[in-house]
């Protein structure tokens, strides 16, 4: 596709989706004002997709944000997609609407362009999001995600989002909900970590198969947030043969990496606090790599995780046992 700064993909409900979205997510100890200023920043740069979720904890800045550029004529509402995510404590059916109408409360929107289930996990139903026993070890649950996928359904015919799509999901899990008996809605999206080293093609031609876009979240690496991440894992930006590729195109290594996944056709999330990256970060229409370019960086896929959420790996619905 000819890819430019508000390039979209039509997916498989008819909605459009902007090809490059804004991250929102940070660690617990980034002051949420930050995630209020920097959406403010995105917004102005270019970007038209804003994604963000319940458990970040910042759905009220990014809201405020939101409108603040709504009110001063920046953008209207229709510009703009937004995405929020359904957390693991909400996936009982009756609970899947409330949390979605908390965080439109919390946003003080009146819809969402995308509503996604956050993970294929389910953790104690209720309003404590990391439920834990005596032990310190987290208390699982075991909705049937069919069973939440009618209930996310139940949402759109309601109008209260435009779109439903799933986050994290394998291929097994993908297919529990596409063959699920009385189907009304497909997902339109699977939003999975992919980088340079988990390149995820597996999973995108599956996507691509059934019409599911594939949006990738961790495309620089990651926050390396101590609470989630092995401090020791490889930096993704320091990869010589990206720094080289980079260097050759006069880029940066993260508009590099970001433009690759552009040219497999993932649409791509990209983070960030600094309003000179989050520029940066949108310039990535003006260049092609080159076939050579792109064999380069596939072969430094290793399928190597950040994000394996090894705490909840006694889960029945753990998702990275997969390759995919």
């Amino acid at each position: 596709m000819d890819l430019h700064p508000d390039s979209f993909i039509v997916m498989n409900n008819g909605q459009k989706i902007p090809v490059i979205g804004f991250g929102t997510y940070a660690p617990e100890h980034v002051p949420k004002e930050l995630a209020e200023e920097a959406t403010k920043v995105a917004i102005e740069v270019g970007y038209r997709h804003i994604d963000c979720a319940y458990i970040y904890g910042n759905e009220v800045e990014v809201g405020r944000a939101i409108r603040e550029k709504i009110a001063n004529g920046t953008v209207r509402r229709e510009d703009l997609f937004y995405t929020g995510k359904l957390w693991s404590t909400y996936h009982t059916p009756e609970l899947v609407r409330p949390a979605l109408e908390k965080s439109l409360h919390n946003l003080q929107l009146e819809y969402m362009d995308l509503f996604i289930i956050h993970m294929p996990l389910e953790m104690k139903p209720g309003h404590c999001p990391f439920p834990t026993d005596e032990n310190g070890q987290i208390i699982f649950h075991n909705t049937d995600l069919r069973d939440t996928w009618e209930a996310m359904e139940r949402c759109q015919d309601a109008g209260l989002v435009r779109s439903i799509g799933v986050s994290n999901f394998n291929r097994r899990q993908l297919e529990l909900i596409l063959n699920k008996p009385g189907l009304k809605y497909k997902p339109v999206c699977n939003q999975v970590e992919c980088h340079i080293y988990l390149s995820q093609r597996k999973l995108l031609e599956y996507c691509r198969s059934h019409g599911i876009v594939l949006v990738g979240y961790s495309l620089l690496g990651s926050s390396r947030d101590e609470k989630w991440i092995d401090q020791n894992a490889p930096v993704v930006l320091e990869d010589h043969v990206l720094v080289a590729i980079a260097r050759k195109h006069s880029r940066s290594p993260a508009q590099v990496a970001l433009r690759y996944f552009l040219q497999l056709g993932v649409v791509v999330l990209a983070k960030s606090f600094s309003p000179a990256r989050i520029k940066e970060n949108f310039q990535v229409f003006d260049f092609h790599l080159s076939p050579e370019d792109l064999k380069e960086l596939e072969a430094l896929n290793s399928n190597y995780r950040y994000v394996g959420a090894k705490q909840w790996i006694s889960h029945p619905e753990y998702p990275f046992h997969d390759e995919y």
